[in-house]
């Protein structure tokens, strides 16, 4: 069984940072051969896609309203991925999922909730 948990979530300020982890865990779970990605969904909102990087990390992507703000990163040796959030916005406030993807399965995480507010 796969399992994904993202921790790193909380409360800042605008302007601040926080840096998301997700570990994934499962005896079977090649992490290195997912695509990893971390989306976000805001109340009311649909859930969005925020960062993606492939495997072995050779391709990353963000949305436009992240660029040059956030970093996605993984290391495949600890089976973990994150995301370096610098001059949060109010705007970004949502929970967090971490997600991972091949061609035939997918797992999601539980999320993480993010709030910026002064």
């Amino acid at each position: 069984q796969v399992h994904l948990v993202e921790s790193g979530g909380g409360l800042v300020q605008p302007g601040g940072s926080l840096r998301l982890s997700c570990a994934a865990s499962g005896v079977t779970f090649s992490f290195s051969s997912y695509t990893m990605n971390w989306y976000r969904q805001a109340p009311g909102k649909e859930r969005e896609l925020v960062a993606t990087i492939t495997s072995p990390g050779d391709s990353i992507d963000y949305a436009e309203s992240v660029k040059g703000r956030f970093t996605i990163s993984r290391d495949d040796a600890k089976k973990s991925l994150y995301l370096q959030m610098n001059n949060l916005k109010p705007e970004d406030t949502a929970v967090y999922y971490c997600n991972a993807r091949r061609t035939y399965d997918m797992y999601w995480g539980q999320g993480t909730q993010v709030t910026v507010s002064s």
